[in-house]
């Protein structure tokens, strides 16, 4: 399934949505007509379980294209949001996931040059994160190194708290897109957060796919263009540490909980790593796509 969190005019609130050919189907009004009890946010799905997922599916299908009247929307004139668009703990970022983005890391930011032995891990908070179309700001009081990442986001379903590798994907409800913009002339002494955690810094969407609709995760290819001229192609299986292994390592100390969402990680190809380098301003547009998910869309605007 795709899920979305939409809005139906400028006033309406959040509601969530299952995307069904060209139409959104509002979750909760077609629940009430079959007659199971679903709610309206995606985080309240999420912490339902399996059975809500395995029940929404069923109702879909029977459905087979005849919406009840009132529960389906097109998709154009649907305001699409982040599908969380607040989420109740920060972003788990992995950084220097990717073998040449090390590599182009340690040449134009001054990070390690040999290859992680463990997941670099940082966050970015809940009020960075912004839905498909969205503005990404750009101060110039703040940074004139503003960057671009284009990674898959996991969100978890399940609450996983000293999890194995091998029972990992188990715990994951979906996967979605996220644009890790950075300031990269704001780290501070080697900390990120101030950096990668900005307002605006965490684009996310344009929905949530589950994870029984993605059967290898490892298996996607990731491209993000600016302006319309690419800057980042890969695929996801050029991750150094998989998605278990991200979450294994996550949970071994920091219990993960439904909703929870890790940005796993960005491809070479990002502006700091260029000759010259190239960096992102007012005016400029981030276009963003992993295959079999979605693609996000943000202008740049000074602030």
């Amino acid at each position: 399934m795709r899920l979305v969190t939409y809005r139906d005019s400028v006033e309406a609130a959040a509601r969530l949505g299952a995307v069904a050919d060209d139409l959104v189907i509002d979750v909760e009004k077609i629940g009430a007509h079959a007659g199971v009890p679903l709610p309206a946010s995606m985080l309240a799905f999420i912490d339902l379980g399996p059975p809500a997922s395995a029940a929404l599916k069923k109702i879909l299908g029977d459905c087979n294209g005849r919406w009840p009247v009132g529960a389906a929307l097109p998709l154009a004139n649907a305001r699409l949001l982040a599908p969380i668009p607040r989420p109740r703990k920060n972003i788990f970022g992995i950084g220097l996931n990717y073998v040449e983005h090390v590599a182009e890391s340690s040449r134009a930011l001054d990070t390690a040059k040999d290859l992680p032995t463990q997941p670099v891990i940082f966050s970015k908070p809940p009020t960075s994160v912004i839905g498909p179309h969205e503005a990404i700001e750009h101060n110039k009081a703040i940074t004139q190194q503003l960057d671009w990442e284009v990674e898959l986001a996991v969100v978890i379903g399940r609450t996983a708290r000293r999890v194995s590798e091998a029972e990992a994907l188990a715990f994951v409800f979906g996967y979605s897109v996220m644009i890790d913009v950075s300031a990269r002339d704001n780290r501070r002494a080697g900390q990120w957060i101030y950096s990668k955690g900005q307002d605006t810094y965490a684009p996310f969407g344009p929905c949530i796919v589950t994870a029984d609709e993605i059967a290898d995760p490892h298996a996607l290819d990731l491209w993000l263009a600016v302006n319309g001229i690419e800057k980042q192609r890969s695929n996801t299986r050029h991750m150094l540490f998989k998605v278990p292994l991200l979450i294994s390592d996550i949970s071994a100390a920091i219990t993960l909980e439904p909703g929870d969402i890790i940005a796993t990680g960005t491809p070479d190809g990002v502006g700091a790593g260029r000759t010259p380098q190239e960096w992102l301003w007012p005016g400029d547009v981030v276009e963003a796509e992993v295959a079999g998910i979605g693609r996000l869309r943000h202008p740049v605007v000074a602030v």
